[in-house]
């Protein structure tokens, strides 16, 4: 169930550390510094060694986290059946839920299962996956993803052509309704996706591989905002 407060229909920057780059063997420091530098959710990455070629953290680690970590959970499930798990990530804290379009013919059902939880439905584009995908489900979900690289994997580089890609999908968006992007975000990148409608950056590198992480939280919301006043 979404924690009270947690209110995703503002418009607004959010800043959201993916923990797929932190440093699990001293993940409390590494959480304390982006919430005191300022991030607004923490992006959790579900990977099944099946949609995508890596397996990554599950509901156990999410549960533990929401322990120490009083953010908001915005959950990326990169599986094949997100169905089969959405009950036991709602059950281990996510705020938001996020599922990939390629894997379901029955989106609407992933939607209402994610809803009818408490949580907030967010659904994801991949790089080759055109944003006319998202017409039959736009309507009804809280927050669109688009991934700027192929999920999989963190530190990759940025695709320039998800600028376009980021343009179309929020011109298919109501004001109330979040774009996210995902995949090679730091300093340079984050103007050029703020200026193609992105109001939710997840940077993983960038930050949790920065010297000082709250430091780099701050620089890339400085950045972006940079870019939403070009």
């Amino acid at each position: 169930m979404a924690r009270p407060g947690f209110d995703i229909t503002t418009p607004g920057l959010r800043i959201a550390p993916s923990l797929l780059a932190a440093d699990f063997a001293a993940l409390r420091p590494q959480l304390d510094a982006v919430v005191a530098g300022g991030a607004d959710w923490l992006h959790l990455d579900v990977m099944d060694g099946h949609f995508v070629p890596n397996l990554s953290i599950g509901p156990p680690v999410i549960q533990a986290v929401r322990r120490v970590c009083d953010l908001p959970f915005d959950v990326h499930l990169m599986l094949t059946d997100p169905m089969k798990y959405v009950d036991a990530f709602l059950n281990a804290g996510a705020d938001s839920i996020t599922f990939h379009i390629e894997v379901t013919d029955e989106p609407h059902a992933v939607v209402e299962t994610i809803r009818a939880g408490g949580a907030h439905a967010s659904v994801c584009l991949n790089p080759g996956t055109p944003p006319a995908a998202l017409e039959p489900v736009i309507e009804t979900v809280n927050m669109v993803l688009v991934m700027s690289v192929w999920p999989g994997f963190g530190g990759q580089e940025f695709m320039p052509e998800s600028i376009d890609r980021l343009a179309a999908v929020r011109a298919m968006l109501r004001p109330d309704q979040r774009l996210e992007v995902d995949g090679g975000i730091d300093t340079d990148t984050a103007p050029r996706v703020r200026r193609a409608g992105a109001d939710v950056l997840v940077a993983g590198s960038a930050i949790f591989r920065a010297p000082d992480p709250a430091d780099a939280v701050q620089r890339l919301r400085a950045a972006a905002e940079r870019g939403a006043a070009d």
